[in-house]
């Protein structure tokens, strides 16, 4: 069987999620579903639900549906209801932010927002990127790190990798119809503001005027956050040679962007193992 190497399979996995310009939106409504009387939600039920979570506090809503045969709706009513239970993820989280810095997020989302509905922006215009760490072997992600815990209870421990786990440093741009860059960072390289010219936003432009020969970077709009090699005034002074537009993006919150709250996750959910020789 061929063996792919790390970034082969990263590629092959935003080529799926991007092929039918559909599978790249996360649908955030409910969905018409069938599901049983409320009456389902008795004193025996609860018990048995309690039971569970005491045995594994990292079940999910879905492996409990399973075990129990009661509906997603009858489930989520006895944990936040009756067990007064909340769900919480060991993570890492952004600083505190005071009440100004809120303030800001909220402002710059709203005024990024106005522009699309409005038709100055498009979706289509926007380039987004960021890095992230990519490990050889994979072990419990955010989503499985998270458990069910009452008002008080500390939070669950998060599994800690040995700080030689083999990994691979990959910077990635994507846009509304696919990936633009998957760039592999060689071990021991750091990314200063002159890497992320000539090996980020350098080939991102060149993709970008590859895919549209007829307006190159015209009304392109970049999204990243406020890393320091983003910010750079070399790197604010290219953009604006190539005429690309920087979007806002929020102080001290890399959780508004695209790359760190969806993509990252998503393919490192997907990624199997991987030997050194392979990634």
């Amino acid at each position: 069987m061929m063996n792919y190497t790390l970034s082969s399979v990263i590629k092959l996995h935003l080529s799926e999620l991007f092929k039918d310009g559909q599978n790249c939106f996360v649908k955030v409504g409910d969905e018409p579903r069938s599901g049983r009387s409320i009456t389902e939600t008795t004193s025996a039920n609860i018990e048995k639900i309690r039971n569970l979570f005491n045995d594994d506090p990292y079940s999910t809503i879905d492996e409990l549906r399973v075990q129990t045969g009661l509906s997603h709706g009858t489930i989520e009513r006895i944990i936040s209801d009756h067990l007064k239970l909340k769900q919480i993820t060991a993570r890492y989280v952004p600083n505190h932010l005071t009440d100004s810095q809120r303030a800001e997020r909220v402002r710059i989302c709203q005024e990024n927002l106005a522009k699309f509905a409005q038709g100055t922006w498009r979706l289509c215009d926007v380039v987004t990127g960021d890095e992230s760490w990519f490990y050889h072997k994979q072990i419990g992600r955010k989503f499985s790190n998270a458990a069910w815990t009452a008002s008080g209870d500390p939070s669950p421990t998060l599994v800690r990798r040995s700080h030689f786990a083999p990994k691979t440093f990959f910077c990635i741009f994507f846009k509304s119809t696919g990936p633009v860059l998957i760039h592999s960072v060689e071990p021991g390289q750091t990314i200063d503001h002159q890497y992320y010219i000539n090996n980020c936003l350098q080939p991102v432009i060149d993709e970008i005027n590859k895919e549209r020969p007829t307006f190159g970077t015209h009304g392109i709009k970049l999204h990243h956050d406020n890393g320091r090699s983003h910010f750079h005034k070399d790197v604010l002074n290219y953009l604006e040679s190539k005429g690309i537009t920087i979007m806002p993006h929020s102080p001290h919150s890399p959780d508004l962007a695209p790359c760190d709250f969806w993509l990252f996750d998503l393919i490192k959910q997907n990624l199997s193992d991987y030997d050194d020789s392979e990634s």
